[in-house]
């Protein structure tokens, strides 16, 4: 009995640990974001709120808790007061299942860096990755809006066009690693990551990762100079930032996953294995705000192009090759 409530204790504080450090970095990646590409913009970014702008989320924070909600006289009432909480929602599920770090020794019991370690955790991120997207589709249909149907439309069209070529794309990597489990997957790269050993995957499941978090050159659901605001035009205040709330734990997410799946994971010489863990995430986290502020958005068809006639047939032909490869090493 005793061992049972030490290890619901470890369980809970494993949680409100994950959260409390995936919203932080969430709100501070808003900083990031605005401070890098003022660099690259060559303007200022934040500098008012606290020493160097530190304190900008909180006044973000509280601009949106004091802003008005609103909801359109004709919108869906419920629906559109549920969509920012599940865009939020299942982004924040998806990492119960994402290994942060190696075992640890705590009180005599082995405790695992990680919520819970799911034998087909793999397929867990790839159902929930499917279920994000009724939050932004929710949303642009309750609004009762023209413009956030079409972001809405245009959300769903590109789930379609960048989901069957991200799932392609881990295929490779359960052949190598034989395993569902993230945790397996890990340690299966303990010697080399699976970036090196199967490029085109991790290439492709990189672009996928991008349309994902629907981020500029793939922001079609949003597209301000078409759509206005596109699905997210008719919402206000908190609700409002609980979209982008979502957006950028998805960042986090997102990056966990391509860590673990391609990087190593906790992998790496002379530092503790969660700081590796942190330190690669927060690389590809740079990576999106690199790219947002460097390429153009593409047009619908060209998403749609590149979605059907590069990425899928380039993933199956990639899963085709690695399973001829591990044949034929045996």
């Amino acid at each position: 009995m005793t061992e049972q409530l030490i290890m619901l204790g470890l369980i809970l504080v494993k949680l409100l640990l994950v959260f409390g450090v995936i919203l932080s970095m969430a709100a501070y990646l808003v900083l990031a974001e605005r401070k890098i590409l003022a660099r690259m913009q060559l303007r200022y970014g934040p500098n008012r709120a606290g020493p160097g702008g530190m304190m900008q989320p909180m006044a973000d924070l509280i601009k949106l808790l004091t802003k008005e909600d609103f909801v359109p006289a004709q919108a869906d009432k419920w629906l559109f007061l549920l969509a920012p909480g599940l865009s939020a929602l299942t982004a924040l599920l998806t990492f119960a299942v994402i290994p942060f770090g190696p075992p640890l020794q705590i009180f005599g019991q082995t405790v695992p860096l990680v919520i819970c370690d799911l034998n087909i955790g793999l397929l867990y991120f790839l159902g929930l990755s499917s279920l994000a997207v009724y939050g932004m589709a929710l949303g642009g249909w309750a609004s009762n809006s023209k413009y956030s149907l079409l972001g809405a439309i245009r959300g769903l069209s590109q789930l379609i066009s960048y989901e069957l070529a991200m799932g392609l794309s881990v295929v490779p990597v359960v052949m190598m690693a034989r395993s569902f489990s993230l945790t397996e997957i890990v340690l299966a790269q303990q010697q080399i990551p699976f970036a090196l050993l199967n490029p085109p995957a991790f290439l492709i499941f990189l672009i996928s990762i991008v349309a994902e978090s629907k981020r500029i050159p793939f922001d079609l659901p949003e597209s301000e100079n078409e759509l206005v605001g596109g699905f997210h035009t008719e919402y206000s205040g908190m609700r409002f930032g609980l979209f982008f709330v979502g957006e950028y734990i998805n960042m986090v997410i997102l990056g966990s996953m391509l860590t673990v799946l391609f990087l190593g994971g906790w992998s790496g010489p002379w530092l503790p294995g969660v700081v590796w863990f942190i330190i690669k995430v927060l690389a590809i986290c740079f990576f999106f705000i690199w790219v947002r502020g460097s390429m153009p958005r593409l047009r619908y068809d060209q998403l749609m192009n590149f979605g059907w006639k590069v990425l899928l047939p380039l993933a199956l032909l990639n899963v085709l090759i690695t399973g001829a490869v591990l044949l034929w090493i045996g």
